[in-house]
């Protein structure tokens, strides 16, 4: 079963969002409206809480987690991820803010603490360490992840693209029947 409770907590799903039936989202966890998860995704939200805003796809192969609280860190980190974001194929996501419109390259790693501003395009293979934050209006690359350039505007206008392109194929899968 894709959308699991776990404790007394059941993940919540806004209006038309799409859950790949493969994919396993279980605990604390809620995704907004026209947002997508696709294949083989995992977004476990059992020691801590996971948000994920609107319009925003999360794809095949990722893994969302989250840092619980104990001794090292009393207060743990959630996982908020903003709206029109696209998570690539293979990301690893671990306690971390990610702001409105920003793109995750495939295969990233973003870490425990670490804030992604608003419209921050992260390069693929790309490693955002513990604690990082990276401004608004910047291409990052590498591991760790380090400033690149500053974005145009037409890399700019391909945040609002993606979702979109996202919530039409999204709304194609759930025609056919496929995914909640």
């Amino acid at each position: 079963m894709a959308i699991r409770t776990y404790q007394q907590f059941t993940p919540l799903l806004g209006s038309r969002a799409f859950v790949d039936a493969s994919a396993v989202v279980l605990g604390d966890v809620e995704i907004g409206a026209d947002s997508s998860i696709w294949p083989l995704v995992v977004i476990r939200g059992d020691m801590h809480s996971i948000r994920i805003g609107e319009r925003t796809s999360i794809q095949d192969g990722s893994v969302l987690h989250i840092t619980h609280a104990g001794p090292f860190n009393p207060r743990g980190y959630p996982l908020t991820i903003g709206d029109d974001v696209t998570i690539a194929h293979n990301v690893t996501l671990h306690g971390c803010n990610i702001g409105n419109r920003v793109l995750i390259g495939m295969g990233s790693i973003v870490m425990d603490g670490a804030v992604i501003d608003e419209e921050v395009m992260l390069g693929a293979g790309s490693l955002v360490p513990p604690g990082s934050h990276l401004e608004s209006g910047y291409l990052y690359l590498g591991s760790p992840a380090k400033k690149a350039r500053e974005l145009s505007e037409k890399e700019r206008s391909y945040f609002r693209y993606s979702a979109d392109n996202y919530v039409r194929l999204k709304d194609q899968h759930l025609m056919e029947g496929y995914g909640s």
